[in-house]
């Protein structure tokens, strides 16, 4: 595997960092290159090096996100909900800025919609609705049901400044799954 230079990573990573910010602050329609460029210090050459436009580049961000949330469900899959849960809000809270902007941004319906189909897939396999408190119920209403209702409640804590820790929420929504599967 070969290294990737310490300057491409950190100009990623400010790229990534200062279209977040300017997420937060304005519609994403109405960012351009160079307000990326600015808040980055970097030229707007160097991020036509890394990325195609703006989409591009949000694209990739929601990318690597959902991709790290991946990683973490296969490390949680052999835990409880309150466990698993625990890792995913951990992460969710060492990224807020991103996942509060995403959740609260107009300019990113698309991270939404990636993440409850996320969380669905992620729950397939959980519910059984041939047996048990399910028996007869619909899976895909069951798993929409459940994903639905954890991405609601991802997007409330945010938008409250999280008012509970991590360990409290995973404990909860944990409980709250367990009731349901």
């Amino acid at each position: 595997m070969s290294k990737v230079d310490r300057r491409i990573l950190k100009s990623q990573e400010a790229i990534k960092k200062a279209v977040i910010e300017l997420m937060s602050e304005k519609n994403f329609d109405q960012i351009t290159i160079q307000e990326i460029s600015d808040r980055a210090n970097v030229s707007r050459r160097t991020i036509y090096l890394h990325y195609l436009d703006k989409f591009d580049l949000l694209d990739k961000l929601i990318e690597e996100h959902i991709n790290e949330l991946k990683d973490l469900a296969e490390s949680a899959s052999d835990m409880d909900f309150i466990d698993g849960n625990l890792i995913w809000f951990e992460y969710f809270e060492n990224h807020y800025l991103f996942f509060s902007t995403m959740l609260a941004s107009k300019g990113a319906p698309s991270f939404r919609r990636q993440f409850l189909e996320f969380v669905i897939e992620g729950l397939k396999g959980e519910i059984n609705g041939t047996e048990g408190k399910n028996h007869g119920i619909n899976e895909e209403i069951v798993l929409r049901f459940i994903a639905g209702a954890y991405v609601e409640l991802v997007e409330w804590w945010f938008m409250n400044g999280m008012p509970y820790t991590s360990q409290m929420m995973a404990e909860q929504v944990g409980i709250l799954i367990e009731r349901i599967v």
